[in-house]
């Protein structure tokens, strides 16, 4: 389902970007509301099934998008057909790659999500035209730069009650809001994304997630509904 962005306040914000969550995010957060009123202009809010493709590894893409609700998985497809996944992405997260016309990763939505689709063409121009714009996509490049070094050290030298630990902790730290002390979310992952991703069996994961539940780390709920009730306790496993 596609709903147009066409609601404009005729001297400020777009109505629509003024409840965005990805209104004050890498892209929007740098736009003049003129550029925001142009770029509204040419966007579509699109709903996407858990499982649909957003991106394709490969091919050409010729839109960006942020997401405004839901999570997104990156993957890797390998030569002999093998898929892995790399990574994972949140509201009000940025889905594409500047400056580089063919993705070397395919996006895929993990949960059900809305996403705001607009031209690449378009962006590519604000870019060249907005210096800050520049900066916090050099700063979000950073970022993820960072975060692939830690999750190298995660995969290769933490321990497996440290690997699902970290993994949980990211989810309940991005995918759902929280409160001061607890929060509570679906896992986005099966128990095989979480063993491939991880770099362990599924019988390893499924024996890590019941001894943080003995331990009262986290409440399990019909498999996938995770409620972490002290997420410092969970930081301090993971680190």
């Amino acid at each position: 389902m596609d709903v147009a962005s066409s609601e404009i306040f005729e001297t400020g914000t777009p109505v629509a970007c003024r409840s965005c969550q990805a209104r004050h995010g890498v892209v929007c957060g740098a736009l003049s509301n003129a550029q925001l009123k142009e770029l509204n202009r040419h966007s579509l809010r699109r709903k996407i099934e858990a499982g649909s493709e957003i991106i394709a590894q490969g091919p050409e893409c010729s839109f960006y998008s942020n997401i405004m609700r839901g999570v997104v998985k990156l993957c890797k497809m390998m030569a002999d057909g093998r898929q892995q996944i790399v990574g994972l992405q949140f509201a009000p997260d940025f889905v594409g790659r500047p400056f580089v016309r063919e993705s070397t990763l395919s996006a895929e939505a993990a949960t059900d999500a809305e996403i705001c689709v607009f031209p690449r063409n378009l962006l590519d121009r604000m870019i060249a035209e907005t210096p800050e714009l520049q900066r916090r996509l050099h700063d979000q490049a950073l970022n993820e730069l960072d975060a692939a070094r830690e999750w190298m050290l995660t995969l290769g030298r933490r321990t497996a009650e440290e690997k699902v630990a970290s993994l949980l902790h990211l989810i309940a730290t991005h995918a759902e809001p929280q409160t001061a002390i607890s929060t509570a979310f679906d896992l986005p992952l099966s128990r095989a994304e979480i063993a491939d991703f991880l770099g362990l069996t599924i019988e390893t994961v499924s024996r890590q997630m019941t001894r943080l539940r003995k331990r009262g780390v986290i409440l399990i709920e019909n498999s996938r509904h995770i409620v972490v009730p002290d997420l410092d306790e969970l930081e301090r496993i993971s680190a």
